[in-house]
């Protein structure tokens, strides 16, 4: 059965001059660890990858999403299976996944791994270069044309899919649109890197990948990683509700990444990639060009 996203708790909600008691509902966060099974046939071997607070619920999706980020994995042909552990001990929280034998990992498997984790500014300028190397999309295209229409609906239509963040306030979410706006793949979770591993391996699992053509809405602030992920699943345009950091910009530069934030139904700003954005701003963008 699989574990409920929410729980329940005892509240005391002060209201102005009043105070009563309650029943809330809270977000609920769990450790995933993440196991791999590699290797030639006559000769599997298997490491913990990585451990992760997530919420519960599309745990397949999340290890999908997390091997892609990654850069381990790039086709659906190179998993053999997703499945949580058959022990009894921790089952709903350790996932085990079977790679194909033709997957290339070595014992320099975790230092392929550091460079998703990395935050630092030198480890982030090194992990631009990385990414390069491993990227399996060399060429990103012109990617969707969006109106400014569509881009101030975005955060609306995300907020009313967003179920288990209307009974908590307490999850991140990131959701794949159609340059017309339609609501393509949605995800929750406590974290934000999550949320969008959620949404890559779902998109991985269905076989949409690279996702060229596609908007990736982030309900929160763009970080380095979240450019990162994003670029390793062939997406061009980044919109977010929040700010994006100094390194997601030079990243998204670098990649020719549209990147917009503060979106809301009334403004929002451009980093960078005006171009995939239609009038008035794509000609401003022109205009810029030929100043240069």
């Amino acid at each position: 059965m699989m574990k409920s996203s929410v729980s329940s708790c005892s509240v005391i909600k002060a209201r102005n001059q009043t105070q009563k008691l309650v029943t809330d509902l809270l977000a609920v966060e769990e450790p995933l660890e993440i196991i791999l099974q590699y290797g030639a046939s006559d000769s599997r071997k298997e490491t913990t990858l990585a451990i992760t607070m997530r919420t519960p619920g599309h745990d397949k999706d999340l290890v999908a999403g997390f091997l892609v980020g990654e850069g381990l994995v790039n086709d659906s042909k190179d998993i053999l299976s997703i499945r949580p552990c058959l022990s009894k001990e921790n089952k709903d929280n350790t996932i085990k996944v079977h790679l194909a034998p033709h997957v290339p990992l070595s014992l320099d498997l975790h230092k392929r791994h550091v460079y998703v984790s990395s935050s630092c500014g030198v480890c982030g300028r090194t992990s631009m270069e990385a990414i390069s190397t491993i990227c399996p999309w060399p060429e990103f295209g012109p990617g969707p044309a969006v109106s400014k229409q569509v881009l101030h609906a975005l955060p609306s239509k995300l907020q009313e899919l967003q179920l288990v963040f209307y009974h908590t306030g307490g999850l991140h979410a990131a959701a794949l649109f159609h340059a017309t706006g339609e609501p393509l793949i949605w995800k929750e979770d406590v974290g934000r890197h999550n949320a969008l591993d959620k949404v890559i391996g779902a998109a991985f699992q269905q076989g949409m990948l690279p996702l060229k053509k596609a908007i990736l809405l982030l309900s929160g602030r763009i970080s380095f990683e979240l450019v990162q992920k994003a670029i390793m699943s062939g997406i061009t345009f980044i919109a977010a509700m929040g700010a994006p950091s100094n390194l997601a910009v030079e990243l998204a530069e670098k990649f020719d990444i549209t990147l917009v934030g503060f979106l809301n139904e009334n403004r929002f700003n451009v980093y960078h990639g005006a171009h995939r954005i239609l009038d008035p701003i794509s000609a401003l963008n022109e205009d810029q060009d030929k100043r240069k």
